[in-house]
């Protein structure tokens, strides 16, 4: 994730947040918004966020129908105007809405994106040249649809100083924890945190949280090889191994994971152990050289540089966060 400083800013300086809707909204992304910068915790002194929601009319978000208090061009007036989840992303967002939104950012205020919000502000020619995020799902379809884009699929948020996006879904949290973080300094974005019952900074990124797809139809060259292989992920496999499995060479076989799963026999083979390792950590008591053993990672040194590496936090810390407390709950007496 990027964070660019932790130096607190005054509110004079960023005191009215904007949210931008129309229909289509997520509501989920909508509420975390409203819920950061609608209301002071009673722990903090002194003013807190002007907020707004600003609208072209009466909007429906999800099932709800919601009485917007200015109109979108009152985006221009803000010092933050945030743009929650678009729900469709194959339809273009509405031409005022990118219109109001790229005009604020003109006018001089930053602009956030939460979840597919990311979609209105590419359409809005906010994230050309910059690094960007959405939600995992969709970055592949932000970054064939805005090749301008630099998608990052790996980190909950991305700040560019005047225009920001977090991931999907509870990644909206971690933004706006960010944006109090920046204005308001560590003090008071953690005071927030703990009346959402959150943690205030979480570390890795999205990568801990994306499921990985393997093709499954009929007839396709890898069907029978693919939990073949997930069957084996405790023994050392190489390329050739593969290959011998499948009946076709080395250099055939590469070319049908790339066609299949965008990567390599050898990393997707990686990214099945540290899948497992994720498992494993989650379900059992099982040390990490246990783990490493069973994932056919050999040490646990090799098994905490490729998990960090590739999720972004230790196999420790991911333990702490994900695992299952079932076994823990109290029982009755």
């Amino acid at each position: 994730m990027s964070v660019r400083n932790d130096v607190a800013r005054t509110l004079s300086d960023m005191d009215t947040v904007a949210l931008a809707v129309t229909d289509g909204m997520l509501h989920f992304e909508l509420s975390v918004a409203y819920e950061v910068f609608g209301s002071a915790p009673a722990a903090v002194p002194g003013p807190w966020y002007d907020l707004a929601v600003c609208g072209p009319h009466a909007v429906r978000v999800g099932r709800f129908r919601l009485e917007p208090d200015h109109g979108l061009d009152h985006l221009r007036h803000a010092d933050l105007v945030i743009v929650p989840g678009w729900a469709d992303v194959d339809v273009d967002p509405p031409a005022e809405l990118v219109g109001a939104v790229r005009a604020a950012h003109e006018a001089g205020a930053r602009v956030a994106s939460l979840c597919t919000g990311a979609f209105v502000l590419a359409a809005a020619g906010l994230l050309d040249g910059r690094r960007a995020t959405t939600h995992w799902a969709h970055t592949d379809v932000l970054a064939d649809r805005f090749p301008r884009v630099s998608v990052d699929p790996d980190v909950l948020y991305v700040d560019n100083g005047s225009v920001l996006t977090s991931a999907g879904k509870a990644a909206a949290l971690d933004l706006c924890l960010h944006l109090v973080r920046l204005d308001r300094g560590s003090s008071v974005a953690n005071t927030v945190a703990r009346r959402l019952v959150v943690p205030p900074h979480r570390a890795g990124g999205q990568a801990q949280f994306v499921a990985s797809p393997v093709p499954a139809r009929d007839g396709h060259p890898l069907t029978a090889l693919l939990p073949w292989i997930t069957e084996r992920l405790d023994r050392p496999l190489t390329v050739e191994d593969l290959a011998r499995r499948a009946g076709m060479s080395s250099r055939h076989l590469a070319r049908h994971f790339r066609a299949a799963t965008g990567t390599t026999p050898l990393q997707w083979l990686l990214i099945q152990r540290i899948r497992r390792a994720q498992e494993l950590l989650e379900t059992t008591d099982d040390s990490v050289d246990a783990i490493a053993s069973a994932t056919g990672m050999g040490t646990a040194t090799t098994l905490r540089r490729h998990f960090n590496r590739t999720l972004g936090v230790p196999p420790d810390t991911y333990r702490r966060t994900f695992r299952s407390r079932t076994d823990t709950a109290p029982t009755a007496t």
